[in-house]
């Protein structure tokens, strides 16, 4: 129903963020102001009804991710996220940077730093260093270095829309972390493969 009126908000959000990159390059201050254009296109609920973005039936803890856009060369790649309550995800990194805004639902973000300096291969040790709730309102920055891990939490379904400088699909040198073990891998690629849109 709101197939083109959506494509039009999401083409004016992607020509924003480009111009903001191309004019001040990737830096915190620049992911900022892309989050707050993000947020002007969450706001607009009623482009993203359920009924185009469903999560899993409920119980299921995997999630479905819609692609709504990327550029030919996979860059600039915004998804629409939708999972259940009770989803955690391990400490990992993108390799890319990353604006996170909310539509609905609450994800919780745990931020880490890495204090080995990493000449163990396969061991990592991290500290928690903030925790920020993804929700209406308030959304998270990521440079490409920068490790979290995701908690969606409360008793709704999360639709949350998440820019990538990469598509995920292309990101294969992430990395994953098991603190509790103090270990470190490659995170999943195949897990990254949008449910819909391609």
């Amino acid at each position: 129903m709101f197939e083109v009126e959506r494509a039009a908000a999401v083409g004016a959000l992607i020509g924003k963020a480009k111009a903001i990159v191309a004019r001040d390059g990737v830096t915190r201050d620049s992911l900022a102001r892309i989050e707050a254009e993000l947020m002007g296109l969450a706001a607009q609920e009623h482009l993203f009804p359920f009924a185009d973005f469903a999560p899993p039936p409920p119980g299921e803890k995997s999630g479905n991710r819609y692609l709504l856009h990327s550029e030919p060369d996979d860059s600039f790649a915004l998804y629409m996220n939708a999972l259940n309550p009770g989803n955690d995800t391990k400490p990992h990194d993108h390799t890319t940077w990353a604006v996170v805004v909310a539509v609905s639902g609450q994800e919780l973000n745990r931020r880490y730093e890495r204090t080995d300096d990493g000449s163990v291969e396969g061991r990592a040790t991290l500290r928690e260093t903030a925790q920020v709730m993804v929700e209406p309102g308030r959304g998270i920055t990521l440079m490409p270095e920068d490790i979290h891990s995701i908690h969606t939490r409360g008793s709704e379904p999360t639709r949350h829309l998440h820019l990538y400088g990469l598509a995920l699909e292309r990101l294969d040198g992430r990395l994953g972390f098991d603190p509790a073990a103090g270990t470190v891998t490659r995170y999943n690629r195949a897990y990254m493969q949008p449910t819909a849109g391609r």
